[in-house]
């Protein structure tokens, strides 16, 4: 009978302290702030933001549900112009990155590749909403808004626990909800979605934008609302972190701003105003100076797909890598002087982006004189190191990633932990491209000599 109850305890003792050593699993609400690119970049300057879910997904791209194990949640975000639809549920990968795979992730981009691998992804799970044009190409309009941003963009994450009570009353509120398109950017735009998910979770978290926003909504009002919301309940996990722009030939994105920030840092607006309306442009520069100024990059981690974010790399540790990356890179330029026929710029130039047989993704370029022949290459950390393709460009993509990420940058571009991973990776090519420039010496002294 004792021995019965003592084997019991003993139970109850190994489950309670097993319950407590296994990692729980992240449940929560984030918003995005995105920053602005292309033309958004140059004029307004305010940029994009969504909700990201960890516990709910997409059963389709306009219902939800309950994760299942090993799923890494949703991205929600209001867009105009798509399918007639209000709003978007697109997986969290496939959203940053246009692929299904962490494995897929491409280390470089250009804007060949992005179009592609959205296209891609557009034709197998998006054909409904977006069809294909009337000549059976890729169809035009804000589609691409919703897939691959951070080919285009550094999101960053500001992030508040949830319930699954909380989760499973949002997916039933959103599902049962008319979903069709009633876009307006003064009083119905993306961070009034955003504002409206967050005040079903936690009400009156998010406000709208106030005078230096003209009283309309913002992404960087949105952010802004919930980081001070989670500091005020310490109760709640909160949580910020970084999501870097891949690095590549994409022009890099801008900081986000607010309506009246983006006119006072904008002189050709400032003083347009000044000189037509002194007094209106004497309140916009008063309204942007006494605003608190929220620095969405400050003290930011670098988020991480499979925990917690982590660490970006120290300044000192940037210095480092930086010098190594530039005797390395001049070692290189020496071996490739010496008589390879491969440059990385040209093989960008003329490359084309597809898929290999296990479904990642590569670059393809002609090759030799009459182009009969190719050369293919991995754009990801599993498909780059291969013996069919130049360890010269091999190398190369990798300095021209690590001078990106190691750049000076209002946000961190890269963790610590993956920029060790990078610098491994491009010493393993460096020193495979240093044995085939021995051998190719080799045989060449060998010919000098008979």
């Amino acid at each position: 009978m004792w021995a019965e109850i003592k084997w019991s305890r003993l139970a109850i003792f190994l489950f309670l302290l097993l319950a407590g050593l296994t990692p729980q699993a992240r449940a929560n609400v984030t918003v995005l702030l995105e920053e602005p690119y292309s033309y958004d970049g140059a004029l307004a300057g305010t940029g994009h933001t969504a909700v990201y879910l960890t516990r709910v997904c997409a059963a389709t791209p306009v219902t939800l549900r309950r994760c299942n194990p090993g799923e890494h949640g949703v991205v929600i975000s209001r867009y105009a112009r798509i399918g007639g639809y209000d709003w978007i549920a697109i997986p969290l990968l496939p959203y940053l990155y246009a692929v299904e795979n962490p494995e897929d992730v491409p280390l470089y981009a250009d804007p060949k590749l992005e179009t592609f691998l959205r296209d891609q992804y557009r034709r197998a799970h998006l054909e409904d909403i977006v069809p294909d044009a009337p000549s059976g190409e890729m169809p035009k309009g804000d589609w691409y808004e919703l897939i691959g941003s951070s080919y285009d963009r550094t999101n960053y994450g500001f992030e508040i626990e949830t319930t699954p009570e909380q989760d499973n009353a949002l997916i039933a509120w959103l599902n049962s909800r008319p979903n069709r398109a009633t876009y307006n950017f003064v009083s119905r735009n993306c961070a009034d979605f955003v504002r409206e998910v967050l005040d079903f979770y936690y009400p009156h978290s998010v406000g709208r934008g106030t005078i230096p926003d003209l009283f309309v909504s913002t992404p960087k009002h949105a952010a802004k609302s919930l980081a001070r919301y989670g500091k005020r309940h310490r109760d709640l996990e909160f949580t910020e972190f970084v999501i870097p722009q891949v690095p590549g030939s994409v022009k890099r994105s801008r900081p986000v701003r607010g309506v009246l920030e983006s006119l006072f840092r904008a002189k050709k607006y400032v003083v347009a105003l000044a000189v037509f309306h002194p007094l209106l442009a004497g309140g916009a520069v008063s309204a942007d100076l006494i605003g608190d100024r929220f620095n969405s990059a400050r003290n930011s981690r670098v988020f991480n797909l499979t925990g917690e974010p982590v660490v970006p790399p120290t300044n000192a540790e940037r210095r480092v890598f930086r010098k190594n990356l530039q005797t390395l890179a001049a070692n290189g330029v020496d071996r490739d002087a010496a008589g390879s026929e491969i440059t990385w710029r040209k093989f960008v130039e003329k490359s084309q982006p597809e898929f290999d047989a296990n479904g990642r993704p590569v670059l393809r370029a002609p090759d030799g004189p009459d182009e009969s022949e190719s050369v293919e290459l991995g754009i990801t950390r599993g498909g780059l190191p291969s013996d069919s393709a130049p360890v010269e460009l091999q190398r190369e993509l990798m300095v021209s990633r690590l001078k990106q990420t190691l750049a000076h940058s209002r946000a961190p571009r890269i963790s610590s932990g993956e920029l060790r991973r990078d610098w491994q990776l491009l010493i393993k090519i460096d020193e495979a491209e240093q044995e085939k420039f021995s051998k190719r010496l080799d045989l060449r002294n060998q010919s000098v000599n008979q």
